[in-house]
């Protein structure tokens, strides 16, 4: 429970009536400093936004019959949200890299607050969502900001396109109150969009995203939501944790500003980042029963909210779709024999020493009667050498904690 600082302020003179003569003994000061104390912690807080399990624009786009058409038009290249100037340029669609994203949560905007279903996204550094200027299909069916409905409203003349997959999102930025669980952000800064080009995005679960990486990579330079949050002294600690139910009932968080360890089992084991622009560490190797099949002689990965998968280099990828069993379909997915679930490996991620295992109830997806790989590829070179994208898949074994303060991310067994 967070009492503020009045009224503990209020307490304390309520129930001491000689609480201006305590300040001239050592005690009075003594128990004054105290107070000071409970109030300024009083000001940090923890806060847990449930995060909710949707369908997926994958999901949606072939229960509408649209997927196959939607995947020859667009040819898909998750790394261009990581590196934007290898994105098909034949290609419009925006945010294509999120076809697979589940996990969603609510915040608010403005006074009185405007509500928005966003992605939680530590792949990206930007906050935001579409506005009423947007005259794209992809707006019609979500939520979109009214500046003119916000008394806190503050209007800039400064532009931002966000690029994410093989489109972007163009629209400018503004500055306004923002309320993420309990904790709110005045001023803070964020896009609205204008455009979100293409049409398939009418089928996406989520109105906007909330980037959680550091400001190095924000677009126009914007203060991400959680940089304003640990400056402005509104979390306990300088850090987020993050857990990923496989319940698709919920049970999903982002944690600001505290660790629950009921939701992981051991200690969380913490592994320094190798950039301070993504969430990105060193993975010694990718093994399958002792034997390495990726990875070799060490890679970089991100560990990344915002993809639903796990992806890696099209030679790694291509070994473990060999090593599970699976083949590719005409939709351009991994299909994998359901009954093999159970005589298949643990998938093994060594990172900073310790083994990070990945059974194949995490790797292998059913639904509706059929099981897909988790894996995918990302056909881009990088100048690290091999790039691996953690998502979802891996996140859902462990309880990730992302420390601003130390430049770390923990992981532990989730409980």
């Amino acid at each position: 429970m967070y009492i503020r600082s009045s009224t503990l302020l209020l307490l304390y003179i309520g129930t001491h009536t000689s609480f201006h003569q305590r300040l001239g003994d050592k005690g009075g000061i003594m128990k004054l400093l105290l107070l000071l104390g409970l109030v300024a912690l009083s000001q940090c807080m923890v806060t847990k936004v449930p995060l909710k399990k949707g369908k997926s624009l994958r999901q949606n786009l072939k229960e509408h019959g649209l997927l196959e058409k939607f995947l020859q038009k667009h040819p898909y290249n998750l790394g261009s949200k990581y590196f934007p100037n290898q994105a098909n340029a034949d290609a419009a669609e925006p945010l294509e890299n999120y076809m697979d994203i589940e996990y969603i949560g609510t915040i608010y905007i403005g006074t009185p607050p405007q509500q928005f279903t966003v992605l939680f996204d530590t792949g990206s550094a930007n906050l935001w969502v579409p506005s009423v200027y947007c005259s794209s299909s992809a707006c019609s069916n979500h939520n979109r900001f009214n500046p003119q409905q916000s008394s806190t409203y503050q209007a800039t003349s400064q532009s931002v396109s966000i690029t994410y997959g093989t489109g972007s999102m163009t629209g400018f930025l503004a500055y306004d109150t923002t309320q993420v669980g309990s904790i709110q952000v005045t001023n803070q800064i964020f896009g609205l969009s204008e455009t979100e080009p293409g049409t398939f995005l009418y089928y996406s679960p989520f109105d906007g995203i909330l980037g959680l990486a550091y400001p190095s990579i924000s677009s126009s330079g914007a203060t991400p939501v959680f940089d304003n949050m640990m400056s402005e002294g509104l979390v306990s600690q300088d850090l987020f944790s993050v857990y990923l139910s496989s319940n698709d009932q919920g049970g999903s968080f982002v944690m600001f500003g505290g660790i629950d360890s009921s939701y992981y089992s051991g200690s969380l084991n913490w592994i320094p980042l190798s950039s301070e622009s993504y969430w990105q560490i060193t993975v010694d190797s990718i093994t399958m029963n002792g034997q390495a099949i990726a990875c070799s002689g060490g890679c970089q990965a991100i560990v990344d909210t915002g993809t639903s998968l796990l992806a890696g280099p099209p030679n790694g990828i291509a070994n473990i779709q060999y090593y599970i069993g699976a083949s590719q379909s005409s939709n351009g997915a991994y299909m994998v024999n359901c009954n093999n679930m159970n005589s298949l490996p643990d998938i093994v991620f060594t990172i900073n020493g310790i083994e990070f295992p990945v059974p194949a109830t995490a790797y292998i997806r059913q639904s509706q009667g059929y099981c897909t790989s988790g894996f995918e590829s990302i056909s881009i070179p990088t100048q690290s050498g091999e790039l691996w994208i953690l998502g979802d898949v891996f996140i859902r074994e462990y309880y990730c904690v992302f420390d601003r303060a130390n430049n770390q991310v923990g992981l532990a067994p989730i409980a």
